[in-house]
């Protein structure tokens, strides 16, 4: 694990870096107003990237509504969908994070709005932080036509409002496929809370996850 190694190699020389990570914001984005529309009990799937795995997943498997998280590779093929190969940011792969949910429970468009409130910084081009690479590139992947339909209504809201201090550059591009990543990054912050990776740049977007979305927000065994 290349981001391991880095932080394990800048403690044992006892260096002191600054890691770049956008600032968490104090109050949630609005709300869409383009949306799907209410279903019956069951399962949807959203596929997100926005960074590094470990922070998208750790925001979404503690929502409310959401039923499972995979941490995978989207946007490019099976042959090189492993993290060794991603990380020479030459497959065209993005870090991303599939979300199983229960649309009853949650909308596609209140998955949105975190996704861009506190689970990355869409106005990074090709890069979250000190991330940086077409791997860490923010992309919604798209399912279907109603997916499609309130991810680009929602960006051109957001734009149109001036949300964010930059205009958006987060891509909207049908799922092709997604491959699992490696067994040992599932729920990678969840079990290394520790890890100075972990505590700088995704313990604040749960934090955050909490702050600004209560309502929604739930505990993941235990934490």
């Amino acid at each position: 694990m290349k981001r391991i190694l880095l932080w394990a190699l800048v403690l044992a020389a006892g260096i002191a870096i600054a890691y770049t990570q956008t600032e968490t914001r104090k109050t949630p984005i609005p709300a869409a107003q383009t949306d799907t529309t209410a279903a019956k009990s069951g399962k949807a799937t959203a596929v997100f990237a926005g960074g590094c795995f470990w922070g998208t997943q750790a925001v979404f498997e503690r929502v409310k509504g959401v039923i499972n998280t995979t941490a995978g590779y989207s946007g490019g093929s099976a042959a090189t969908a492993h993290y060794d190969d991603v990380t020479t940011e030459t497959t065209g792969h993005a870090e991303s994070v599939r979300v199983v949910y229960d649309p009853a429970k949650i909308t596609y468009g209140q998955l949105l709005r975190i996704f861009f409130s506190v689970a990355h910084d869409p106005t990074q081009l090709n890069r979250q932080g000190n991330d940086v690479g077409t791997s860490y590139r923010s992309v919604i992947f798209y399912s279907d036509e109603e997916q499609h339909r309130v991810a680009d209504a929602y960006i051109k809201q957001l734009d149109a409002a001036h949300v964010f201090s930059g205009l958006i550059v987060t891509q909207v591009v049908p799922l092709k496929a997604f491959y699992p990543a490696e067994s040992y990054h599932q729920d990678y912050a969840l079990h290394n809370p520790g890890n100075p990776y972990i505590e700088v740049c995704d313990r604040p977007k749960i934090s955050a996850l909490k702050e600004q979305f209560p309502e929604l927000f739930q505990r993941y065994e235990g934490k």
